[in-house]
Parts: structure tokens; sequence; C-alpha cells
């Protein structure tokens, strides 16, 4: 594929893909219902008063920066912050005088709580105001709010400022698709996707391990103490390095720049709609809710992803009822059974690297060399007949007491199954909706997050009354349930983007 197909690709949501093949020339296709861009060749590139890219090799087009630019540093802090809590939340109800497991619990769950209100005013105001300014403004509350929670002063205030801090870390979680869509080719997404995703996998993994050794050594306190430093860290890093990477913003600017230089007030950019801040504003604020409940491809991808992303940290929340009560590990061991789930999902991302672009090429040269954003799916056949039964076998093994190595190993091919599930699906609706995927993950993000907060919350009364063997097959029975989920969209979900029933409309 050459460059200037690149740059197509980054600058409209597919609209070969997505317009109905009986619709007259003159018909609003898909792409303008959503509030989308036309393609700029749709605006006659002849017109010298449009402006777009210095042609395909223009390097102020992200496509074309190089790959050290593109590398971004603030991937794996936010989501190890949602869970490195998690072991200290004992001392934290010591400190405060409490015995309210439940509000334990929501020490660390309120943080996913943040992650379902910020995408929704993120999302919108980045795709007006460019990726940059939200995520240094993100970044900067995301430092304060730390130290906030570490000089806390009571467990109200602690989980206030616990809600707040996961509002601005739900920035690069929110944003991270749509900066990778804006600077990567379509055929190199897939990879670029993989080490977006390891941030949400490996991030909630690895957080109760440092949290258990460092609440131990020196206190709860000091775990916020240390988020204040990383953040810190990487909010310097991004004030100085990171640009901005959206073309409709970069394009904006370039047209403001050339009307002064000239004087031509009739330049607009190529991607120019012709609407106000305020009416973008307003057109782009509801678009992650509606594409979630109007378009049955993002609101059953989401909630399948939504689930599965839930169930990690249900799970983690047996650890210490398992490893501690039942095999009688420490405080600080109960720390490490977590690197199961870490190595298990380093195994998927090196299997997603290795594969997804791979097998997306093949099968768009199989079939006459268009892409489709289905040729993602594949991979997720194989998360999806993983993920419930790594769940029977934790669920069962560690009911009746098997050695502690098995269920480890349970959790282990679990997260492999988390991330070939994950990777597939959030690929899949970034190469669906390309310009808006901070939109669209926006939506994904919001009931990914909201699951992953309230699912930890019932799961202590429901191991309570089933045991872990029950308990834990109730979610592997949900998770079957979901398996014909990408081969219904594999099969027919060209059909559905395509149909004019499923329109969503702005």
């Amino acid at each position: 594929m050459d460059h200037s197909k690149e740059v197509e690709d980054a600058l409209s949501i597919h609209t070969e893909s997505t317009k109905l093949p009986d619709e007259a020339p003159d018909n609003q296709d898909l792409e303008s219902q959503l509030g989308h861009q036309p393609a700029p060749e749709e605006k006659t590139p002849t017109d010298p008063n449009i402006v777009d890219w210095d042609g395909p090799d223009d390097p102020a087009n992200p496509m074309n920066w190089s790959t050290g630019r593109k590398v971004g540093a603030i991937g794996m802090t936010r989501p190890l912050a949602s869970t490195i809590i998690a072991s200290g939340a004992e001392d934290v109800l010591v400190t405060f005088h409490s015995t309210n497991q439940t509000l334990g619990a929501f020490v660390t769950s309120v943080y996913l709580l943040g992650y379902c209100f910020g995408p929704l005013v993120i999302a919108p105001l980045s795709e007006i105001y460019g990726r940059t300014i939200l995520y240094n403004v993100c970044n900067a509350f995301f430092f304060i709010f730390n130290i906030a929670c570490a000089v806390a002063n009571s467990l109200g205030s602690l989980i206030v400022f616990r809600l707040l801090s996961g509002i601005a870390a739900s920035c690069p979680i929110t944003l991270g698709a749509g900066s990778i869509s804006d600077m990567v080719p379509l055929e190199k997404r897939g990879l670029a996707m993989v080490f977006w995703i390891m941030g949400p996998v490996l991030g909630p993994t690895f957080g109760p391990l440092a949290g258990a050794y460092l609440a131990q050594a020196k206190g709860w306190r000091w775990i916020f103490w240390l988020l204040t430093i990383l953040s810190g860290v990487v909010f310097v890093i991004t004030l100085l390095l990171m640009r901005e990477s959206y073309a409709f913003v970069l394009l904006k600017r370039k047209t403001e720049r050339l009307r002064k230089e000239t004087g031509n007030s009739h330049l607009r950019s190529v991607l120019d709609t012709g609407r106000t801040n305020k009416d973008l504003l307003k057109f782009s604020i509801v678009r992650p809710t509606k594409l979630l409940f109007l378009s049955p491809i993002v609101f059953l991808m989401s909630l399948y992803l939504a689930i599965v992303y839930g169930y990690l940290y249900l799970l983690f929340t047996t650890f210490p009822r398992v490893f501690q009560d039942q095999y009688g590990f420490s405080n600080g061991a109960v720390g490490l059974t977590y690197l199961g789930s870490g190595a298990g999902a380093f195994l998927g991302l090196f299997f997603c690297g290795a594969v997804s672009d791979r097998l997306a090429k093949a099968l768009k040269n199989r079939n006459g060399g268009d892409h489709k954003p289905e040729y993602r799916l594949p991979l997720m056949f194989i998360g999806a007949l993983i993920v419930p039964a790594s769940l029977f076998l934790y669920g069962w093994t560690t009911e009746y007491k098997v050695h502690w190595i098995v269920p480890i190993i349970a959790t282990a091919i679990f997260s492999f199954g988390l991330f070939t599930v994950m990777m597939p699906t959030t690929t899949y609706l970034v190469d669906a909706y390309t310009t808006y995927a901070a939109s669209v993950t926006a939506a994904a993000t919001v009931i990914r997050s909201l699951l992953g907060a309230l699912l930890p919350l019932a799961g202590s009364k429901m191991y309570d009354a089933l045991g872990l063997g029950w308990g834990t097959s109730v979610l592997g029975f949900i998770a079957v349930a979901f398996i014909p989920v990408p081969f219904l969209f594999w099969m027919y979900g060209e059909r559905i983007r395509k149909s004019k029933l499923f329109r969503v409309h702005f």
C-alpha cells in the first residue's frame, strides 16, 4: 500500500466498507451520518482554497513520523494504579478505624468508576481540540490527585480522590487507540495495539505485587507517593516531548497559519465540516453513548470485553481467600501469585504481536486486496474458547485444594485468553471507526470499567454463597454464552455495518 492510501485510511472511516452498494451516489452513507468527514478526494482536491497535506510524504503528517516519535510513555502507570492499593486495603481500613470490607474493596474499584465518566468528556474534546492538550491536562490532574490520596485524612476523602484520579487516568486509555490510528497505517496497527493494550492488562496484574511489598515495608501511603513520583516523571516527559497527532486539528492549524500568511480568508481544511466548536462538541459529546447503545457491533463487542475484563478484577479478589487462607501464603507471597496472570498476559502479547497483522494481511490478499475490519476477529476465536476453560480450571482446582501451582497456571491461561479477546476486539472497533477511534474506545472503556469496578464488590458474597467451584463456574457459563459473538461478526459483521437498520444518526 502506498502512502496516499495510508493517509486516506487515517483520515476516514473506511468509506468503502460502510457505504451501501445499492445507494445512489448523492445519498449520505454511514460516514456522514456519524459526523465523519468525507475522504480528501471527495472534497475536490483541485480547489485552490482547500488545505491538505503537502503530498503523501509530507513530514507534518503523523503517518510519516519516525518510529521513535510514535512511542508513548504513559500506557502502564495508569492501569498499574488501578490495583496497586488492593494489597494495602486492610491497612487502609485499620488506619481509618473501619471494618467495612465492602468499603475496603471500593477503595480499589472506585478508581475504575473514574474510567466510566472521564471518556465521555475526554474523547469528544480530543476530537475538537486535539490529543496533546487532553493528555497534558489529565497528566497534571493525575499527579495532583495522587498527592491528595497520599495525604488523605479520612476514608471518604481517600475514596473521592481515588475517583478523581481515575477520571484523570482514563485519558490515555481513552485516547490511546485514537493516537495509534492517527500515526500507524492500518496494516501495522495490530502490533501497535498490542503494546497499547499491554498497559490495561499487565498494569492490574503487577500492581498488587508492588503494592503488597511497599505497604508491608513503608505503609499504604507510600503506594500513592510512588504513583506520584511515576506520574510526575511521565507528566514532564509528555509535556516536553509529546506532539499533536490528530489530523483534523493539525490541518486546522495549518489552515489558520496559511490564512495569516496569504490573507486568503477563503482557505479551509480538507477535513473542515463547516461546524463551529460548539456544534462539534454537541455532536461529539453524544457520539460515544449513541455508538454504544445504537450500534450492535459496538455494544456486543464492548459488553463481551467488559465481562472478560471484569473477571480479571473479580478473580483478583479471590487471591487472599485462596492463597492466604487456603494455602497459607504470607501477605508478600500472595502478591507473587499475581505473576501467573502477568506471565499469561506476556504470552498473549507476543502471540498477538506475531500473528495479528500477518493474519489480517493474508486474509486481505486472499480476498481481493481489500481490508475489512472483520479480518481482525480470527484471533478472538481462540480467546473465546480459552476464557471459559480457564475459569472452570481455576474454580474447581481451588475448590478441591489441588496444588497451588495449578490455579496459578489457570490464571495464566485466563490472562492469555483475555489478551486474545481484548486485542482483536479493540483493533476491530478502531479499524471500523478510524477517525473517531477515540469515541468508540470511550464507549468500550465506559462499560468495561463499570463492570471492572462493580463485579469485585459482588465477588465476596457470591463466593460465600456458592464456593470457589460453582462461583467461578457461573462466570465460566456466562463466558460460554458469549463464544458465538466473534463468529457472528465474522460472518455478518460487514452486512450489519452496511445495513440501513443499524445506521447511527447524530
